[in-house]
């Protein structure tokens, strides 16, 4: 237990599935009683805590992050990917007492307080990565419970708890992040992007929201794109209306949390959509969207050990021999033999594991990446796709 620095500290535990238990000094929504019951994961980025705490594909998700001093940025209302924070619990070495930004109007604790988000620091977040890189993404309880009195919990009913945590596998969460009706996207840019708010929209872009980050939109809206959010679960045969009558230009398909064979709804859309040998629709995929362009056109999807979640990940372009260096944040692949036994060319690989990172269809202008090409945080190596996915829209012949 680390040494309290006033006796009003509160004690919070992350205990895990396999018995081990974590214990540490409380912020954020420590205090309130709340747990959160969740699957840990690990996040390696030294900068852009704010982003990964609001990136929607984070949902059902307790963050650990391997950077050692979190918060001395604060936050503010500008770097968020969301309405809100989406991670269950937060996990870090040290908090930051102060912090020093211009653009800050909080600090972090008081954040995560006013989201309900409990935090626990002063655990050994190095220990806790490597045991996650050993036995992979682990169900774990964040709590504030105490060891004696009213609302008490032991250790081991808190790994129970952990124990009986459903698994990431097979759960479908995208209906807890994606919009329930139609909308056009018409954020104010203010400083991202001036120049966007003048630029003539070029293109109609229908957009699938499974949990879609903000910078994705900007990045499309950036480029003269018309951006309008649809539900996830859209018909098929309304995308392919909206095609013929020329209401649209592209179809974009978002990231997002869970398990990508569970979400049934978008994949028969997708199918429905892709496979059609009447319509060729202009489409890109992003993570999540990636992952279910590949399982409609008939591939399989599978639970990585621990996923990728960072900012400096190498990706191999095969098309052109050069290296990215990516942002990621996904705990599932498409598994690369069924996705070219179905009729598709691989276009990317990870260069630390080697699975498929990126793919296009060889008859049709549908392309996809498992990464992060908008960032928020992160390099924007990869950017270039949404200008490739704009000139799939411009070349397109109805």
């Amino acid at each position: 237990m680390p040494t309290p620095r006033s006796s009003s500290e509160i004690l919070a535990r992350l205990a895990l599935a396999d018995g081990t238990v974590f214990r540490g000094r409380g912020f954020g929504a420590a205090g309130k009683g709340v747990t959160a019951r969740a699957e840990v994961v690990f996040n390696t980025a030294v900068c852009g805590y704010q982003e990964s705490l609001t990136d929607p594909s984070y949902t059902g998700q307790i963050l650990v992050q391997t950077f050692p001093l979190i918060g001395n940025t604060g936050v503010n209302p500008e770097d968020v990917e969301s309405g809100k924070v989406q991670v269950s619990g937060f996990v870090v070495r040290e908090l930051a007492r102060l912090h020093s930004n211009y653009r800050a109007n909080e600090d972090l604790s008081t954040y995560l307080a006013r989201h309900n988000v409990i935090g626990i620091e002063g655990i050994d977040t190095r220990s806790l990565t490597k045991r996650l890189r050993t036995t992979g993404s682990i169900q774990g309880v964040l709590t504030d419970a105490p060891l004696a009195g009213t609302g008490a919990r032991t250790d081991q009913q808190l790994v129970e708890m952990a124990k009986a945590n459903p698994s990431m596998a097979g759960q479908n969460l995208v209906p807890l992040v994606g919009c329930a009706t139609r909308s056009s996207w018409n954020e104010d840019l203010g400083d991202w992007s001036p120049a966007a708010m003048d630029a003539p929209r070029r293109f109609k872009v229908l957009a699938l929201d499974c949990g879609a980050k903000r910078n994705i939109l900007r990045n499309l809206t950036d480029r003269g794109c018309e951006v309008t959010l649809v539900p996830h679960d859209i018909s098929a045969d309304e995308i392919k209306q909206q095609y013929r009558e020329k209401r649209i230009d592209g179809l974009f398909i978002s990231n997002g949390p869970g398990d990508p064979a569970a979400v049934e709804k978008t994949i028969a859309t997708l199918r429905g959509v892709v496979t059609d040998p009447a319509v060729s629709i202009p489409t890109f995929g992003i993570c999540l969207g990636h992952q279910l362009l590949a399982l409609a056109v008939g591939a399989t999807t599978y639970k990585l050990k621990f996923g990728h979640r960072g900012i400096n990940q190498p990706i191999l372009n095969t098309t052109n021999g050069k290296v990215e260096i990516t942002s990621q944040n996904h705990g599932f692949a498409v598994d690369r033999d069924s996705l070219e036994k179905a009729g598709a060319e691989a276009t990317h690989t990870h260069l630390n594991d080697q699975t498929l990172a990126g793919f296009r269809m060889k008859s049709k202008p549908i392309f996809s990446v498992q990464y992060h090409p908008e960032a928020s945080p992160g390099p924007h190596d990869a950017s270039y796709l949404f200008d490739q996915f704009v000139e799939s829209m411009a070349k397109d012949q109805r």
